[in-house]
């Protein structure tokens, strides 16, 4: 029987246990939180993409159902850690930097001149109402994404691809 599921070769025929195995022992040391996000299908999106970068673990603070169809089944391959509260978010936080993707604040600077270290963990959150003033106060910096056109941000699915990817080309990319 042929394998649909939407992976690579090297997975395919592979069990989701087998496959999350494999990908443990590789992952990337890069965390993913996403605070409140109110459409279910852009945390599964974003849970997607996490996968794509074989992400350490995706935090999800507040609301913990999401539409895992917008995941693709990639939620098989990757920690996912719910949080019910903030305070229990921050307490697995240490020695990591904590940025926020967030274009609504006069701290935020944009993404191009960020430079990422290795233990980063990439806040998102609600495109309403964006990041809690809570989280982000405890966010070490604050960054936007630039924008170009008449609309002043990228939906949040996007923006974290693009953060997610200018992690990974600034620290896997330059230690090659």
């Amino acid at each position: 029987m042929e394998d649909t599921r939407n992976l690579i070769d090297k997975f395919k025929g592979q069990s989701n246990e087998q496959i999350f195995d494999t990908l443990s022992k590789t992952r990337q040391s890069l965390e993913i939180a996403i605070e409140n996000v109110e459409h279910d299908f852009n945390i599964g999106s974003i849970v997607r993409t996490a996968n794509s970068f074989n992400v350490a673990k995706v935090h999800i603070i507040g609301k913990k159902k999401y539409n895992r169809r917008g995941a693709m089944c990639t939620d098989k391959y990757l920690e996912i850690v719910h949080h019910a509260s903030l305070e229990d978010f921050l307490k697995t936080q240490e020695n990591r930097e904590l940025v926020a993707i967030e274009n609504n604040l006069d701290r935020a600077r944009p993404l191009h001149d960020k430079k990422f270290i290795q233990n980063t963990t990439l806040i998102f959150g609600s495109e309403n109402s964006g990041i809690t003033k809570e989280l982000l106060s405890r966010a070490e910096d604050v960054r936007y994404i630039e924008s170009f056109g008449s609309t002043r941000s990228v939906n949040v699915g996007a923006a974290a691809a693009i953060a997610m990817y200018e992690w990974t080309r600034q620290i896997l990319f330059a230690s090659n």
